[in-house]
């Protein structure tokens, strides 16, 4: 019998490194969703929640260890300046973690408990105060509001998506420290374990400023709900650089917990929030090479964000076996 249990240390444990599934939002439209509006992915969670769970199921057939819900750009706020009432948008935002959950039983019935695989952990996406902004804020940070508007922007969105039995709370594309700091508070209040992913704008700095090696010497101690800290919706080129200033900045973590580093870069194209798109080409290295580098470099956990595929985390699973059969010693993994 295959075990529908999992934490993060044990699908690292069992896999070597923990792979991250891709884009919600390319994957819909490969679909035929179309996003274009201020909800984006919320539209599909909405008008065609099938398309949702399709997205899940291709990605756990492509290989990937854990899922993230169509929740990032799901907010209270968001949901009812469209028309939802706020009981319709708080079992929206709720809808998310069910339909992975639904994927999840299915595929685990038809092939992954067979197959021998790691029950996929159910990760519940949270965007920035930024990304409900809808005016690519989430890449750029300095809102200038208030504490208490971010506290309740995040707080019941979190305890929702807890409740609905979320495995871990994903504080993604966070491009300030001071946002991801906050809504940590509040998982860690919650009770919730939770994962911390900045925005970055080079191989040093998150979207605000702050040097990363500065933000994980700041979650390196008093947070002991937190499972993961990493980067996403970063240039592929920028993420080796960042995961060895993580680690270097991890290095203040208390004796014995080591914090793992997950990193799920976008494929390198310049996105537009006036149109919602992405456009231009990545460079010559493909993502699967940068996903090997990525774990020489010293990342737990690799997968991909904005304009990647299945067909991306399938390269990502081609590294890991790569990366797995060199034997190879990864930088830095002692603290």
């Amino acid at each position: 019998m295959g075990n529908k249990h999992n934490t993060i240390a044990e699908i690292i444990e069992k896999n070597g490194i923990m792979v991250i599934d891709g884009s919600m939002s390319t994957a819909l439209e490969h679909l035929g969703a179309n996003l274009n509006s201020k909800l984006w992915t919320a539209k599909a969670l909405e008008e065609s929640p099938e398309l949702v769970k399709q997205v899940h199921l291709d990605y756990f057939r492509a290989g990937a260890d854990c899922g993230i819900t169509c929740s990032y750009q799901a907010t209270i706020p968001g949901l009812m300046a469209n028309g939802s009432t706020r009981e319709e948008a708080e079992k929206l935002i709720a809808r998310s973690v069910e339909i992975f959950q639904e994927a999840r039983e299915q595929w685990w019935e038809e092939e992954g408990e067979k197959a021998g695989r790691a029950w996929p952990l159910c990760l519940a996406g949270i965007g920035p105060y930024g990304a409900y902004l809808a005016d690519g804020s989430e890449y750029r940070g300095h809102y200038g509001v208030e504490d208490s508007v971010l506290d309740e922007f995040h707080r019941r969105r979190m305890e929702i998506l807890h409740e609905a039995g979320a495995d871990i709370l994903l504080i993604e594309t966070q491009p300030s420290l001071h946002e991801a700091l906050l809504a940590a508070d509040i998982a860690e209040e919650l009770g919730a374990d939770y994962w911390i992913s900045f925005s970055c704008m080079d191989d040093r700095h998150i979207c605000e400023g702050d040097p990363i090696r500065k933000c994980a010497e700041a979650f390196a101690k008093d947070h002991p709900r937190l499972q993961m800290i990493g980067v996403n919706c970063t240039k592929p080129v920028f993420i080796e650089g960042l995961i060895k200033e993580l680690r270097a900045g991890l290095n203040t973590t208390e004796e014995g917990k080591k914090i793992p580093i997950g990193v799920y870069p976008n494929s390198g194209e310049e996105y537009d929030p006036v149109t919602k798109t992405w456009h231009g080409v990545g460079d010559s290295k493909n993502f699967g090479e940068y996903a090997l580098d990525y774990m020489r470099a010293g990342a737990d956990a690799a997968g991909g964000c904005c304009t990647t595929v299945a067909s991306h985390v399938e390269q990502v699973i081609a590294a890991r076996e790569t990366f797995l059969a060199g034997g190879a010693v990864r930088a830095m993994t002692a603290h």
